[in-house]
C-alpha cells in the first residue's frame, strides 16, 4: 500500500510540474452518437508535463489540446467544438481532422494513372478538396489506446471510395512525448496504383481557441519558394521565389504585417492559403519546417516533417457561424493551419514530387508538432 501511495504522489507531481493544470473541458457524453453504426468515442493523451490532448474516432480529429504558457497556465489552443453535433454542423471547416485520401485540391476533380482517367467529386467549386464529399475527415476510424501517451488509428478505404482506385489500408499513430511533442506517423498500402497525400487539419491559436485573432503571431517558414495558384487556389505548376513578396517568412515576421497586401496570390486566398516548398536538408529525414511564437503567452509551436511541402492557411473563410468550445466563436483569421503535405494538384503536375503509391510500396509520412515556452 505504501508503494502505491508514493507512486500516486509521484504521478501527481509529474503532471503538475508545468504549473497550473486544468482537466479537459470536453465532456465525452456530448460525443455520444452512432455514425455508420459505430459509436463515437473520445480518447485522451497525457504526458508527464501536464499536456493533454483529446481525440475522437470520427475523422481522427484532435478535439482539444491543453498547452502551458510562460506562467504555467494551460489553454486549449486548437479550434473545435464541445460536441459531435458541432463538428457535424461545420464539416466544411475540417477542424482537427485527419485528411485523405488526398489533402488539398485536385484540379477539376480528375487525374490519370497511365491511360486510366479517374473522376472525383467536385466539392470545392470545380475542384476536389480534402478527399471529396466524405473523405477521411468524415470516416469512423478504428482506435486502440496503447497507453496514456499513444493512440493507434486504422482505416480501410475501399476500392473507388470517393473515386480513388484501390483498397487503401491506412495506419496513424498519435504519440504525445514528455518533450511536449505530438508525433503523427502515417503509413498506408494499396492493392492498386493510386494517389495519396495525408495530413492533419488542426487550426491553432496560441492565445487559446476563440481568444481573438492570430495576426499578431510571429511566423518563421523554412522555405524559399511557393507554388502559386490560379483563382481557384490550384497550383499552376510554377515554383516561385518568395523574395520581395508578402510570402517571405524566412525570418520571424508578424503574420498580419502583410496579409492585406495587393499581391494577387493574397487576393486569391483572401489572405494566406498557399503551399510552401520546404528547404530540405539531405542529411535529415525529418527537419524543421515552421515555427510560430506568440509573445504574450510565450507559447512557441514548431513543426517538423519529412514531407516536401507545408500549407499555411490563416482561417480566411472562418465566419463565426457556429459556436465553438465554451460558446466562443471562430471568426475571420482566428486560427492558422500548418499542414505538412505533398503539393496540391501534384497528380496533374508531373514536375511536382510524385504522389503515386504502387502495390509494392508503403506510404510513410511523419509530422511533429512541438510546444515550448520562451520569454
Amino acid at each position: 500500500m505504501r508503494t502505491i501511495f508514493f507512486s500516486s504522489i509521484l504521478a501527481m507531481l509529474l503532471f503538475s510540474c508545468a504549473g497550473k493544470t486544468v482537466p479537459s473541458t470536453i465532456n465525452p457524453q456530448a460525443f455520444n452518437k452512432l455514425i455508420d453504426g459505430k459509436k463515437v468515442m473520445i480518447y485522451t493523451l497525457k504526458n508527464q508535463k501536464g499536456m493533454e490532448i483529446t481525440v475522437t474516432n470520427w475523422g481522427g480529429r484532435i478535439v482539444s489540446w491543453l498547452v502551458p504558457d510562460k506562467r504555467g497556465i494551460m489553454e486549449d489552443v486548437v479550434l473545435g467544438y464541445d460536441s459531435i453535433n458541432g463538428y457535424l454542423n461545420a464539416k466544411e471547416n475540417y477542424f482537427g481532422a485527419a485528411i485523405g485520401r488526398y489533402g488539398n485540391r485536385i484540379a477539376n476533380g480528375e487525374f490519370s494513372i497511365g491511360d486510366i482517367k479517374y473522376k472525383l467529386a467536385q466539392n470545392n467549386g470545380i475542384n476536389s478538396l480534402h478527399g471529396g464529399i466524405n473523405g477521411f475527415s468524415g470516416k469512423m476510424w478504428e482506435v486502440v489506446q496503447n497507453d496514456i501517451g499513444e493512440l493507434s488509428l486504422k482505416l480501410v478505404s475501399p476500392d473507388m471510395d470517393e473515386g480513388y482506385p484501390g483498397e487503401l489500408s491506412v495506419s496513424m499513430i498519435y504519440r504525445l512525448t514528455n518533450d511536449n511533442e505530438l508525433v503523427i506517423q502515417y503509413e498506408a498500402k494499396c492493392d492498386k496504383p493510386t494517389i495519396i497525400n495525408l495530413t492533419n487539419h488542426s487550426y491553432f491559436n496560441l492565445h487559446g481557441a476563440g481568444n481573438g485573432s492570430v495576426l499578431d503571431h510571429l511566423l518563421t517558414l523554412n522555405a524559399n519558394f511557393i507554388t502559386p495558384t490560379d483563382s481557384t487556389l490550384v497550383p499552376t505548376g510554377e515554383i516561385r521565389a518568395v523574395d520581395n513578396s508578402p510570402f517571405d517568412f524566412r525570418k520571424p515576421t508578424i503574420i498580419g504585417s502583410r496579409i492585406n497586401s495587393e499581391d494577387q496570390q493574397i487576393r486569391f486566398g483572401r489572405g494566406y492559403d498557399i503551399n510552401y516548398v520546404l528547404n530540405k536538408n539531405p542529411d535529415q529525414n525529418v527537419s524543421l519546417a515552421a515555427s510560430v511564437f506568440e509573445p504574450e503567452s510565450g507559447r512557441l509551436l514548431e513543426v517538423f516533417t519529412d514531407q516536401p511541402g507545408i500549407q499555411f492557411y490563416t482561417g480566411n473563410f472562418l465566419d463565426g457561424k457556429y459556436p465553438g468550445k465554451k460558446g466562443k466563436t471562430y471568426g475571420y483569421r482566428t486560427g492558422f493551419c500548418l499542414e505538412t503535405q505533398h503539393y496540391p494538384n501534384s497528380p496533374n503536375q508531373p514536375k511536382f514530387p510524385s504522389v503515386q503509391l504502387d502495390p509494392d510500396q508503403v506510404y510513410s509520412h511523419t509530422c511533429i508538432y512541438k510546444f515550448s515556452v520562451k520569454s
